[in-house]
Order: structure tokens, then C-alpha cells, then sequence
């Protein structure tokens, strides 16, 4: 858990909770808490400490992108959630559009552009959305609406970005586990669904399940089980959408898949599995044995 990402608080949240309800399933735990500048030495720490499975916690650049799976697959180390190729793809949103467009799929319309480019002007017709290509948690996202000037980036932005077409309507979510999809949710926000109203308690409402027409959700979870396959994920995965609902069914969009999906207390794909009756501890037990049977 941890690491270097822009999700690190996330990332421990996270790690701390699955090592608890880990606990409470009766499995024997030991944390490892990765600082910024601690990857050089995972591989001695985890030689180390010679688990029977790794949990990964990790969330973001580096812990979620393939880079820790290919250090797990070399060191032949059972792991949890996707693998090397699932993962880098997934975090690549424009390789992700593809892959789900590949499977019929809808998603919104995107180009990648220059930091640069951005800043000076309009690079699609307003209202769009500019995000980093690789990043997730709603990470340094911006919104561009009609009558806006360009988005001011700061310079903490990638030297590349993802322009999106903004996609309006309510914010849908469906966590897959295994081959199972768990259910459909509504967030509800005052604004954005941005990082604070991912995270901080409050800042946003789950409502579960989602009220929408049966067809809506149905297309939900068909989505999200064939974005899952799509990626090859394998564990836990979260599929994003965005529903116009006043064009029915054909409103829907899918937005991301996250191969990691937060594991917080306010986290949604815990939530899922609850009301799916599957408990927390018991939720952490099944993805630590799927690791084990994948191997």
C-alpha cells in the first residue's frame, strides 16, 4: 500500500482496511507501506517477508499500471486483481476506448493533445473534459463548458492529455468480480464527481440499487462484464458510466474500467459486494484465493 502515485492516500485507506478485514478472516498479514521513493527495494522487502499472496493496494501510476505486476510475475509471487497486460491497458484510457470500441462498446469521442495545445485553445467544440491519459481517482480533471475559455493546466498536468467529449447525465458504476457482475450504482453530488467527492466523507451519495429503468441497468451490468473481459481483467474490477436518460438505453457511456478499484470505507465496489451479501472480510478471502487459483 502507499507508493508514489497521486492516489497514495487512497492507496492507504485502502491497504489498511483489507488488512484488517484480512485479519478478521483468519489470515496471517504483514503491511507493507511503500513511501515515494521506496520501489527500489519492494523486491527485498517482499523476498523478505515470503508471502503465500501479495494484496495489492496499490492504486495509481506504477502499483496499478502493470510495473508492480511484472516485479510479482518475475519474483513468482500469486497476486491480486488484474495482470501485467490488463492493467497497463486499462490505465491507458485511450488504449482502453479501443479495446471497449473493439467490443462494441459505446464510449465518448477523445483525442489526445499537447499541455500546450489545450491552454491555447478550444482542441474540440465545448463542453469537453481534460484529464490526464493515465491517471485515475478523478486526478486533475477539468471541465470546459460552452463559453469558457481554454482550460488553465497547470503545470502539474502530463505533457499529453486526454480531450473528451463531455458526456452529460447522471453517474452510473458496476463492479465485476470474477465473472460476476455485482450491481449498479447511482453517485449522486453536488458538482463533479471529483476526488474529494470520491474520498471525503460526505462529498458524495451511493444510492444502491440504482433507481433506473430495468433495460439501463441490465445494459450496466452487460457493459461492465464485457469492458472487464475486454482488458482481460481478472479479481475485482469498476466499470464508469455516464446516462443521459433522456435518451433511454442509448444514453449510456462507458467512461473507465479501474483494474483496482478503492477499497476505502466510502469505497463503491465494497459496497457492491455487500449488497450483493458478500461481507467485507469475505470479499478480501475470495480475492485472495482467486490469486492463489490463478496461480
Amino acid at each position: 500500500m502507499g507508493g508514489p502515485s497521486a492516489e497514495r492516500e487512497v492507496s492507504l485507506s485502502s491497504g489498511r482496511g483489507c488488512a484488517d478485514a484480512l485479519r478478521v478472516a483468519g489470515f496471517e498479514v504483514a503491511e507493507i507501506v511503500l513511501g515515494p521513493g521506496d520501489g527500489a527495494g519492494l523486491a527485498a522487502r517482499l523476498a523478505e517477508a515470503r508471502p503465500d499472496v501479495v494484496f495489492n493496494a496499490l492504486h495509481g501510476r506504477l502499483g496499478e499500471d502493470g510495473c508492480v505486476q511484472g516485479l510479482l510475475e518475475w519474483m513468482g509471487l500469486p497476486y491480486t486483481h488484474s495482470g501485467v497486460l490488463a492493467s497497463a491497458l486499462a490505465m491507458d484510457k485511450t488504449r482502453a476506448k479501443q479495446a471497449f470500441r473493439d467490443a462494441g462498446l459505446p464510449v465518448a469521442h477523445s483525442v489526445i493533445a499537447s499541455r500546450e495545445e489545450v491552454r491555447a485553445g478550444h482542441v474540440l467544440p465545448p463542453p469537453y473534459v481534460v484529464k490526464p491519459n493515465d491517471e485515475g481517482s478523478s486526478v486533475g480533471v477539468f471541465i470546459v463548458r460552452e463559453g469558457d475559455n481554454a482550460a488553465p493546466l497547470p503545470d502539474s498536468m502530463p505533457a499529453q492529455v486526454m480531450v473528451e467529449t463531455y458526456a452529460p447525465g447522471r453517474e452510473l458504476t458496476t463492479a465485476v468480480l470474477g465473472d460476476r457482475p455485482l450491481g449498479v450504482t447511482e453517485i449522486v453530488t453536488a458538482g463533479w464527481y471529483d476526488y474529494d467527492a470520491k474520498y471525503a466523507a460526505g462529498g458524495s451519495r451511493h444510492i444502491i440499487p440504482a433507481d433506473i429503468p430495468a433495460d439501463v441497468a441490465q445494459a450496466c451490468l452487460d457493459y461492465a462484464l464485457r469492458a472487464h473481459q475486454a482488458l482481460g481483467c481478472r479479481g475485482l474490477s469498476r466499470t464508469d458510466f455516464r446516462w443521459d436518460d433522456r435518451r433511454g438505453a442509448d444514453g449510456l457511456i462507458v467512461l473507465e474500467t479501474n483494474t483496482q478499484p478503492g477499497m476505502t470505507p466510502t469505497s463503491l465496489a465494497p459496497e457492491q459486494a455487500a449488497f450483493a451479501g458478500i461481507a467485507f472480510p469475505e470479499l478480501c478471502r475470495w480475492m485472495v484465493e482467486d490469486a492463489l487459483c490463478r496461480d
